[in-house]
């Protein structure tokens, strides 16, 4: 009896950004191309463009396929709770697809329209702000100060993602001229063991973060306040 090989199962849109995704996720999205996405697929790359138009439309679709893993709400929790536990879940998944974040950021300043899945993401986050007792002037205020947290990640003023190292005095010139960095400098210390590597930017600080976002929300959903522009003008 001779053994058949199993048929492979047909191409389709899923099976095109699941293998996208993991090109990026190995390689880095620079490195990813229609010829070498077909060829991971074992097809011709013109097989691809019945699925995804071009590399535009392929790069949407991945990031949908990405945030599409974002855990759905907690069904009971508070608005509090179940905001974090959103943020901390997208949080996870962009760290186990790092090429996520630079792509969200480089196609949201390209157009103003975001992909299907992030503006179903982000009517449910503004739902869970309603339904917690947010006005909408309120919840307007708070998106905006979430920004790109929203989504797992925030833009970082200095960039400190290199390895970890044992903290050296600055050149007696850098600490005369800019002292209060040399002292933040000096008296920080690096977690080679951080959930993203080493460097400021670990969980941590994405947690101390977004936990003052989230206090200060309360604190202005209880008071009944927020500071609107026209307000503040007159």
């Amino acid at each position: 009896m001779t053994t058949q090989e199993r048929p492979r199962a047909p191409l389709s849109k899923e099976r095109v950004l699941a293998a996208a995704v993991a090109l990026a996720d190995a390689g880095g999205v620079e490195a990813l191309s229609m010829r070498k996405l077909a060829h991971a697929l074992g097809v011709v790359p013109m097989a691809l463009y019945k699925h995804v138009r071009n590399k535009d439309e392929l790069l949407d679709g991945m990031v949908d396929a990405v945030v599409g893993e974002i855990d759905p709400p907690v069904a009971g929790a508070d608005w509090k709770t179940t905001v974090r536990q959103r943020v901390l879940s997208a949080r996870r998944v962009l760290l186990r697809h790092p090429w996520a974040s630079r792509v969200i950021e480089e196609r949201t300043r390209a157009r103003p329209d975001p992909t299907p899945a992030v503006m179903t993401y982000m009517d449910s986050m503004i739902g869970i702000f309603r339904a917690g007792g947010f006005s909408i002037d309120l919840t307007h205020h708070a998106m905006h100060v979430m920004g790109s947290r929203l989504l797992g990640f925030s833009q970082e003023l200095f960039e400190d993602s290199g390895p970890a190292q044992p903290a050296e005095p600055p050149p007696p010139e850098f600490a005369e001229r800019f002292p209060h960095i040399a002292e933040l400098v000096m008296g920080i210390s690096h977690d080679s063991g951080t959930v993203v590597g080493p460097g400021c930017d670990d969980q941590f600080e994405f947690e101390f973060a977004l936990d003052l976002v989230l206090d200060g929300l309360d604190r202005l959903r209880q008071a009944g306040r927020v500071a609107s522009s026209s307000s503040s003008s007159t």
